[in-house]
Parts: structure tokens; C-alpha cells; sequence
């Protein structure tokens, strides 16, 4: 069994079986958003709307049937053209030796030239072969948008909380303004300032609730559910370092890469759309069964076989002179493969490139991380409880606490923007190398809650 044919085989049972699990686990769902409202009522984990979301985002069942559709074009491909059966009535009979001839029939069948067919075949099981890692790939790309989604519906949620904590804090350092400056120890614009501050934090509030529902929105569509269903709690996702190199990453997505792959199969594809038109230039054949009813002759002496019906057996074939027309056919072929080979050198080239500039961006988001969680944002914690001391011993200005509030606040921003950014760069930089299983350690959960509380 070829590679191609095995691949087929594998095809048809990941139909048999898609079919049955995505009728099965999500009949309720598909189709009906409605019925899907009360999902993810709970806490809500990133695999769990991955796995929801394979089952029932509407273009992933579309690459599927598409598939499908392929599969049966196999064997319309490969099958006979249909026979033809002709007629023919006389209204005036046609006089022979034997009797007038009142109708006729033929029954044809074309046969093409040996090999034509099966070509045919092998084109089509490339095709469907293609469609399958279409299908993946489309099963991909909607993981990595609804991973992106999650990734950042949890940074506005955080930073939403963050704001409000921010803006709880806000609020008593303005009641320590106003105490000060009722007792001359703070001026006018220091608590003017306090006041400014904890109204852009307002103001940042209502904007991440706006975000917050937007986003709502983008993934409840990717999952297939009404676009006001709600969501419980996100759960935290879990960094865990990435440890292949980017010499490895380009090896894997030449392996796994669905487009890449796909362009092997492009150039397979042209190379047998070569082999079928070498074919143009071999006959057809056609093989038939003549029958003309004959009836009893109007004579006074009749041969002694008057009126049997003549019966005989016809075999035909197309002369495929025109060498020009055929010749065109072949180096229009010809000319398939190097374009498609072309065509794949640019899906590496710019698979490569992506792949280049999507792990620059996991490396800084790492970076970044590390930089706020383990310097900027402690430092600038300290430096807020520092300012407070001070002012209340006398020794600093209300302004200096404000400052070191607002920078405190905006750390603690940056810090969760770092991680979703890390998060959704991750899941793009799967989808183009084909997957990062080999790529991860042993995930060491990250003790965040202190993270969250911060400030």
C-alpha cells in the first residue's frame, strides 16, 4: 500500500470518527447557540474552551464536510462515464431486403484508455488529502484565535480588578489629602492631583467593562453561542518555558505545518495532472450492441429470413490527432509544477518569518514578565509604601504618593499585558510550527495570587 492510499485510509476513519464525535459529545449544541448559554457558568479553564470550541465553531464543521465532499469525488473520478442508449423511430419505415425497418436502438459504452482513470484516482486522493490537512489546520487557527480571545478577556478582567483595588487605594490616600490639607500640611493641587487620578481610574474602570463585554462578544462567537452568554470565572493560565530552539521551531513546522505540507501536495498534485495529460494524446474507446426491428416485407414471395431482427456489435475510438492541442495540454502541466514549487518556497519563507518575529515576541513577553514581577513592580510597591511613610512622619510630599501609586498601577498593568501577550503569541506560534507538545518542560504552576492582590 502506497503512502497515499494509507493516508486515504487513515482519512476515512477520522471521518467515520469526527463524525460521530462531533454528532455525539455536541448534538445539543450545534447549531444551537441558545442551548450553549450555560456552558461555562463555573470556573472556566483555556482547555475547556478549546475543546468546545473544536467541536462546534461553525468553520471548523465547514472544513469538515468539505472533506467530505472530496471523499465522494473519489469516486466519481474514478468511475465509467455513464452509458448512452439511442432510439431511432422511422414514421416513414426504410425498405430493406428482409422488411421495412421500423426503429432502431444502440447502446454505447466509452472506455477510457488504460491507466486514465486511476490517474484520476491518485489526483483525487491527493486532493482529499489536502482537504484533511485543510481541515486541521482550520481546527488550528480557531484554537488560536479562541486561545488569543481568552488570553486577553482574562487580561481585562485583571486589569479591571487591579483599576478597582488601585481606585480603593486612591480613595483613602484622597481622604489623607483632604485630613492634610484641612491642617496645612499638604497643599491644594496635591489633593487636586489625588482627586484627577482617581477619576482617570474611573474612567479606566467603565473602559475595561466596555472591553470586557467586546470581548465577550469575539468569543462567544467562536464558540458558537449567543453573543450575551456569560462566562464564570477565568481560570489563570500556567507559563510554561518553552525549550526548543528556533532552528528547532523551523524543522517542526516543515514536518507539521498544515499550508507547508499542503504545498508538498500541490507539487505531488502537479506532477500527476502531468501523467493525466500524457494521456490526452492515447484514444478512448467505445464498445456497442445494435438492435433494428425489422418487419415482415410487403412482396409476394418473401426470402425465407423476412423479418428477423439484424443485431450487431459496435467498437469505436477517438483519433487524438491535433499533437498541438495535446502537446499544450502537457506543458501547461509542466508548468503547474515548477509554479507550485515556487509557491512552496514562499509558504516556508514566510512561515520562517513569522515564526522568526512570533519568538522574538514570546522571548520579550518572557522578558517582560520577569522584569516587572521580579524588579519593576516590587520596587515600585515599596517605593508607594515608602512615600506613605513619609508623608504621614512628615518627611515627604502627597505628591510623591501619588506618583508612586500611579506607577505602582501602571506595573502592575504592564505585568498582566506582558502575560497575555506571551499567552496569545504562544498559541499563534503553535498553529504555525503544528504544534509544541516536544517544545514544553514539566509545567511548574507559577504562584500568582500574590500578583493579583498586589497593590
Amino acid at each position: 500500500m502506497n503512502k497515499i492510499n494509507k493516508d486515504m485510509l487513515i482519512f476515512m476513519l477520522g471521518v467515520l470518527m469526527l463524525g460521530s464525535f462531533s454528532g455525539g459529545v455536541f448534538a445539543r449544541e450545534e447549531g444551537k447557540p441558545g442551548q450553549a448559554d450555560g456552558v461555562f457558568t463555573k470556573k472556566v479553564s483555556l482547555d475547556q474552551v478549546l475543546a468546545y470550541a473544536t467541536g462546534n465553531n461553525p468553520s471548523i464543521q465547514a472544513e469538515i464536510e468539505k472533506w467530505r465532499t472530496v471523499v465522494e469525488k473519489y469516486r466519481v473520478a474514478t468511475a465509467y462515464p455513464d452509458p448512452q442508449l439511442m432510439v431511432t423511430w422511422f414514421p416513414s419505415p426504410i425498405e430493406t431486403r428482409l422488411g421495412p425497418q421500423d426503429w432502431n436502438a444502440s447502446l454505447s459504452q466509452m472506455i477510457p484508455f488504460p491507466g486514465k482513470l486511476s490517474t484520476s484516482g491518485r489526483i483525487v486522493k491527493t486532493e482529499a488529502a489536502m482537504a484533511k490537512l485543510a481541515t486541521d489546520g482550520s481546527v488550528r487557527a480557531i484554537r488560536a484565535r479562541v486561545s488569543r480571545s481568552f488570553h486577553e478577556l482574562l487580561y481585562i478582567q485583571k486589569a479591571r480588578e487591579i483599576a478597582r483595588k488601585n481606585a480603593m487605594l486612591l480613595a483613602k490616600l484622597r481622604q489623607m489629602a483632604e485630613a492634610a490639607h484641612a491642617d496645612d500640611r499638604t497643599a491644594l493641587m496635591d489633593v487636586l492631583k489625588a482627586q484627577s487620578q482617581e477619576g482617570q481610574l474611573q474612567y479606566d474602570i467603565l473602559l475595561l467593562e466596555e472591553l470586557e463585554h467586546t470581548e465577550k462578544t469575539i468569543l462567544n462567537a467562536l464558540l458558537n453561542r449567543s453573543s450575551g452568554a456569560e462566562f464564570g470565572e477565568l481560570l489563570d493560565v500556567e507559563m510554561v518555558p518553552l525549550t526548543c530552539s528556533l532552528a528547532t521551531l523551523y524543522d517542526l513546522a516543515d514536518h507539521n505545518q498544515e499550508d507547508i505540507r499542503i504545498s508538498d501536495l500541490k507539487v505531488e498534485k502537479a506532477k500527476l495532472d502531468v501523467a493525466l495529460s500524457e494521456y490526452s494524446s492515447k484514444p478512448d474507446f467505445k464498445l456497442g450492441l445494435f438492435y433494428a426491428a425489422i418487419g415482415q416485407p410487403d412482396v409476394a414471395s418473401p426470402p425465407r429470413d423476412a423479418g428477423d431482427d439484424a443485431v450487431g456489435i459496435q467498437f469505436g475510438i477517438n483519433i487524438p490527432i491535433w499533437s498541438g492541442k495535446n502537446k499544450g495540454r502537457i506543458n501547461m502541466a509542466r508548468a503547474g509544477i515548477s509554479r507550485q514549487k515556487a509557491i512552496k518556497s514562499e509558504v516556508v519563507n514566510q512561515a520562517h518569518s513569522t515564526i522568526r518575529s512570533l519568538y522574538f515576541k514570546l522571548n520579550n513577553s518572557k522578558r517582560l514578565v520577569t522584569l516587572y514581577r521580579e524588579n519593576m513592580l516590587p520596587q515600585a510597591l515599596k517605593a508607594l509604601d515608602l512615600s506613605q511613610e513619609w508623608f504621614r512622619q512628615g518627611q515627604g510630599s502627597f505628591s510623591d504618593v501619588v506618583e508612586a501609586q500611579a506607577a505602582a498601577y501602571n506595573f502592575q498593568l504592564s505585568l498582566a499585558r506582558a502575560r497575555a501577550d506571551h499567552g496569545g503569541t504562544l498559541a499563534e506560534l503553535e498553529r504555525l510550527v503544528g504544534g509544541l507538545d516536544q517544545c514544553f518542560e514539566s509545567a511548574v504552576p507559577e504562584k500568582l495570587a500574590k500578583e493579583a492582590s498586589d497593590g
